[in-house]
This record gives C-alpha cells, sequence and structure tokens, in this order.
C-alpha cells in the first residue's frame, strides 16, 4: 500500500488544527511548537492526521460534555419553572412560623423528605428571613441551599426536602 504525499495544503490544515488547539487551551505551548515542527516535516497525509487526531477526539468529548450540561440545566430550569404550590407570607402577626412535619408545626407538610422542625421563617425589620433548622434534606432558596438565615419575598422558590413551593404575598 502506497501513503498518500503530503501536499502544502494538507500541511496548512493540520498547522491550523493544531493552532486552534493551542488557542483553545488543548495543547501546551511545548506540545504546539513540537507539532507545527512535525507538521512541517510530515511525509505523508497519515503523519499529519496523527498529529491532530487527538484534538478531533477532545473536541467530541468536549461537545458531548457540552451537551451533556446544557441538558441538565434544562431539566433544572424546567423544574424549578413548574407551577408549584404557593406559600403565602402571612400578614401581621406571627412573627415566626415554622415548617415541618410535625403536627405542632405552623406549616405542616406530610412528606418524608420533610424533617419534624425543617425550616422557620422570622419576620425582621427587612422581611422574611428563611432558616433550616438542622434539617436531615435541607432546605433550598432558588436552588441554593441555606446554610444561614437568608431574606425571601414574594416570588422566590423554596424546596424543603422535596417540596417546593413559591412563596406568595397573598393566597392564590
Amino acid at each position: 500500500m502506497v501513503a498518500d504525499r503530503a501536499s502544502d495544503a494538507d500541511r496548512e490544515r493540520a498547522l491550523a488544527e493544531v493552532g486552534s488547539g493551542f488557542v483553545a487551551g488543548r495543547l501546551s505551548y511545548e506540545t504546539f511548537t513540537q507539532r507545527r515542527v512535525q507538521a512541517l516535516q510530515a511525509r505523508t497525509t497519515a503523519e499529519l492526521r496523527g498529529l491532530v487526531a487527538d484534538l478531533h477526539r477532545r473536541r467530541r468529548l468536549a461537545a458531548a460534555a457540552s451537551a451533556a450540561g446544557r441538558r441538565v440545566l434544562q431539566s433544572a430550569d424546567r423544574l424549578l419553572r413548574r407551577r408549584a404550590p404557593s406559600l403565602p407570607l402571612p400578614p401581621g402577626a406571627p412573627r415566626r412560623f415554622t415548617i415541618g412535619r410535625e403536627l405542632a408545626c405552623d406549616v405542616t407538610l406530610a412528606d418524608d423528605s420533610v424533617s419534624r422542625w425543617h425550616a422557620s421563617l422570622q419576620r425582621g425589620p427587612d422581611g422574611w428571613l428563611l432558616a433550616d433548622l438542622g434539617s436531615t434534606n435541607g432546605t433550598r432558596l432558588n436552588g441554593w441551599r441555606v446554610t444561614s438565615p437568608s431574606p425571601v419575598e414574594a416570588g422566590d422558590v423554596v424546596t424543603f426536602g422535596g417540596v417546593t413551593f413559591v412563596l406568595a404575598d397573598r393566597p392564590r
């Protein structure tokens, strides 16, 4: 079998791909300079293909990872945008109310992912603060885990374990 002799155009294409790989951060400077020299010295198209083959694989892997990341973000977006029931912030008194599975809580949620005393909402001088009460499955505010009292307002998405609500000024 006779190998295809590399033309100047073949070398230029290989040099362009090696340069693109370097610019994209897929090659170190040392590897970039070595491959440029090898491309200029290559006699066959097979040698040139060997210089850029891993760049094609990395590009495909990066594209697959990017597509997977987009799917995860789209799923999370759909989850947050779905019509969750509203949890009205009570007007006037009380200054604090609790959320959990315990019947003594102000808001009782009958879900196994919710702790007995899961979270609290407390009215402060500047509005409401959401706090996790040491729950097992955590409290989230707009997708972020609550680790310290966090300010909330109407329209925020809150999740207690696996139960999600949208905070509202008044009941819908």
